[in-house]
């Protein structure tokens, strides 16, 4: 059996292990969080901080605790110069470290569906280092991205530019075990996923959009099934599995969330490049994720990603073709 370990010294490029080093910390945080999600009920680490995030976003205890979690393993393995993250104000350069790399990273995503047992993820994007202004490169840069879902099991989903793999953590031994090999993702989907409690803000091509995909046509395969996790990991991991679409419009009225909800920079972009390498599509309706610029470290985009005809015909609607 292929493990992590096997699969990052077969792949590893000019940097020798440079990389592979910094996804082996990433990973063995993972596994840390994995640990403490289990029995977070029983040692008082539910709830909330009583903080915000410079998003305006409340703070639960275990994003501040995991957040430190993977601080740590970033910088103790030697090859993380920057480190951008959903719950730190402003990037982290590490003493020391001139060379290597830029880790961007959501240390749990979807941490509203802790408080009732429900899946939450890591999200990560590496980048090479690149002296000032390496905190906002655009998506193309990414040399690796991944996400680690914790559900049932602990699953790292990976791709280092050349395919996207999943990597399942066997309980008999801790290692990640290569579970799923070259994902591809199907050309199109019978799933959307969005949050419909939105829909009185969006534009009127989504709207329609979405009407659209619920409407019967047995020649179309509609309607499309609808599911929401509201873990970006979790409804992503599906999308990837089975085809279909995720999405998070923005919305219409005057408040941050009218430029998008998602962040570019460690949610956005590295799914994005995991769709792209499994043969999907992420645009923000109008624009290729991958080729935006970040302006901050924090921006917020739109985000349309799954299966490449899906997302043509959401984009169909928004562009008013249809």
């Amino acid at each position: 059996m292929t493990t992590l370990a096997d699969h990052l010294e077969a792949h590893k490029g000019a940097d020798g292990d440079g990389l592979g080093r910094v996804i082996a910390a990433l990973t063995e945080a993972g596994k840390t969080i994995a640990g403490e999600l289990a029995h977070a009920a029983l040692v008082g680490m539910l709830g909330t901080t009583g903080g915000k995030n410079v998003q305006g976003e409340t703070v639960k205890k275990l994003d501040a605790w995991s957040n430190d979690i993977v601080v740590d393993a970033l910088r103790a393995s030697g090859r993380v110069a920057t480190m951008v993250s959903e719950e730190m104000d402003e990037p982290v350069r590490v003493a020391g470290v001139s060379t290597g790399y830029v880790a961007c990273f959501d240390p749990v995503d979807g941490s509203s569906n802790l408080d009732v047992n429900g899946i939450v993820g890591t999200i990560f994007s590496i980048r090479r280092a690149a002296g000032a202004g390496d905190h906002v490169q655009v998506g193309t840069a990414q040399v690796a991205a991944g996400y680690i879902m914790f559900g049932p099991s602990t699953l790292l989903v990976l791709t280092t530019g050349d395919g996207v793999d999943g990597f399942t953590v066997d309980p008999a031994t801790g290692a990640y075990t290569l579970s799923h090999s070259k994902v591809h993702m199907p050309a199109r989907g019978k799933v959307y996923s969005t949050n419909e409690g939105n829909t009185s803000k969006w534009e009127p091509g989504v709207k329609r959009w979405v009407e659209h995909l619920k409407a019967s046509d047995a020649a179309t395969h509609r309607p499309y099934s609808a599911r929401y996790v509201g873990s970006f990991v979790a409804d992503m991991h599906r999308t990837l599995l089975e085809g279909g679409i995720y999405c998070y419009p923005a919305e219409t009225a005057a408040d941050p969330q009218s430029v998008g909800k998602l962040r570019l920079q460690y949610e956005a972009a590295p799914m994005a490049m995991i769709a792209e390498q499994a043969g999907g599509r992420a645009t923000t309706g109008r624009e290729r994720i991958l080729d935006i610029k970040p302006s901050t470290h924090h921006q917020r985009v739109p985000l349309f990603i799954g299966s490449a005809d899906d997302v043509a015909l959401a984009e169909e609607f928004i562009a008013g073709r249809r």
